[in-house]
């Protein structure tokens, strides 16, 4: 993309950022505008102390203002847009306010897509998104020999920096969460391909237990699209789209199933979830027009999605896998049933904020495969410990670091086990994020390779 298109499109406007966060996505979509020479005022709850290593990076600019530790009123009006940060809830006064002054809110995702006028493939789905990006990415990347972009929630990574890479025949591959997807409904508009892989209980905590809000956001990944784009998803959720009201689905849909690898064909990943995943991947990069022959090849060499059922290695026969980013109970579930062994060989580390989620079927899938769990402290534990003591089946104990935790399934675990590291909860409370808990547990384990 030539320099000029993005910059003409930014200067000089106004612009009131909500949310600098510490995670680089933020002061990246900051540091952004500042550079295309827009008036920024960047907001948000936290304090400048709280805030230091970002704002240190945003200081220098003389056409950026902050306002830190609280929002107020005045810096949502007379604004060219909102750029609105992830998870800012649908009923803050403040993004009510910018509305009631016609003021745009906007998120970077959907701005990214709608600057660049690249082909977008999108992935989001309550799981599997980031191994069915990352799916795509990878051999799309194998088999062009091309840089391809990849953005939306990913970490790190500013999307809107990311129209500095955008070139003539680029193509990006992105995961939308059910947050960024309400900038796309914000926009009217949808990636040209659509990827929707599963639809289960999350996020409840935000959603106030409204699955219809939930799955709302999420149906922004298909509801404008064109009839020329391609939508791709499983039946399930094909019934639930076709059930939201007044929507006709005019686009291509294909509907994703296992059957379209072949039985012989093995993923690096384990668990039939993955080979799920393998399939939606599949029908996307058909929808691109590569061959079965060369699709089949990407996927083989997929190695996986760090803190996704990532195998780290092998210490003194037992088996060690980081499920970091598996923050709610199916997810722990569904990993447990891809590791088990003939008996009951899984030492857990589990544990975190609860989010409201049934935990009924983690409890099952520990009674049948977990000889022994240990916990992080959190909401969630504690209602998982009242189920564990009743039912008395198994073994467990509860820690007060991810350290002590990694320590103590270390002595637990013998030849032939495997120890699995899948929180089914939320990091918040023990931790800032899900990265800073993923960061400690590699490091943690690095000491014992």
């Amino acid at each position: 993309m030539e320099n000029e298109d993005y910059l003409k499109y930014f200067k000089d406007k106004k612009i009131t950022v909500m949310g600098l966060g510490l995670l680089g996505r933020g002061v990246g979509d900051a540091l952004f505008l500042a550079e295309c020479g827009a008036e920024v005022l960047v907001t948000d709850l936290k304090s400048k102390e709280e805030l230091a290593s970002s704002v240190a990076q945003l200081e220098n600019f003389s056409n950026v203002q902050f306002v830190l530790g609280e929002h107020r009123f005045v810096d949502f009006e007379n604004r060219d847009f909102i750029l609105v940060a992830a998870g800012v809830p649908q009923d803050s006064p403040y993004l009510l306010h910018a509305k009631e002054k016609g003021v745009a809110l906007e998120m970077s995702a959907a701005i990214f897509a709608r600057v660049s006028q690249i082909p977008i493939i999108g992935v989001t789905g309550t799981r599997g998104k980031s191994t069915v990006t990352s799916m795509i990415h990878h051999t799309l990347s194998m088999i062009t020999g091309e840089p391809i972009l990849l953005g939306g929630n990913v970490r790190g990574v500013s999307n809107l920096q990311l129209l500095k890479e955008v070139q003539e025949n680029s193509l990006c591959v992105m995961e939308l969460d059910s947050w960024q997807l309400q900038g796309f409904g914000w926009a009217e508009i949808s990636p040209q391909i659509a990827v929707f892989t599963n639809f289960m209980p999350d996020h409840q905590n935000y959603y106030h237990n409204d699955m219809d809000a939930y799955f709302k956001d999420k149906a922004q990944i298909f509801l404008h699209q064109e009839e020329s784009d391609v939508f791709i998803t499983t039946p399930l959720v094909f019934e639930r789209a076709e059930k939201l009201s007044r929507v006709t689905l005019g686009q291509e849909v294909v509907i994703a199933d296992v059957s379209v690898l072949p039985d012989e064909f093995e993923l690096r990943v384990p668990g039939l979830h993955n080979r799920e995943n393998g399939a939606l991947a599949f029908e996307a990069l058909q929808a691109l027009s590569l061959t079965p022959e060369e699709i089949l090849n990407g996927l083989a060499t997929f190695p996986g999605v760090p803190g996704r059922l990532e195998y780290l290695f092998e210490h003194k026969g037992v088996k060690i896998y980081n499920d970091n980013n598996a923050t709610t109970p199916q997810a722990s579930t569904v990993a447990l049933e891809a590791l088990h062994g003939l008996d009951k060989n899984i030492v857990l580390i589990a544990g975190g904020a609860d989010k409201g989620l049934d935990c009924t079927k983690l409890i099952d899938a520990i009674e049948a495969y977990c000889k022994f769990v240990v916990l992080l402290p959190g909401t969630g534990t504690t209602a998982l410990i009242e189920v564990l003591k009743e039912k008395g089946t198994v073994s467990y104990i509860e820690v007060t670091s991810l350290e002590e935790a990694v320590t103590k399934a270390m002595k637990e675990a013998e030849s032939g086990d495997v120890l699995l590291f899948s929180p089914a909860f939320a990091s918040f409370g023990l931790f800032k994020n899900e990265y800073e808990r993923n960061d400690q547990f590699v490091s943690i384990l690095a000491t014992y390779e």
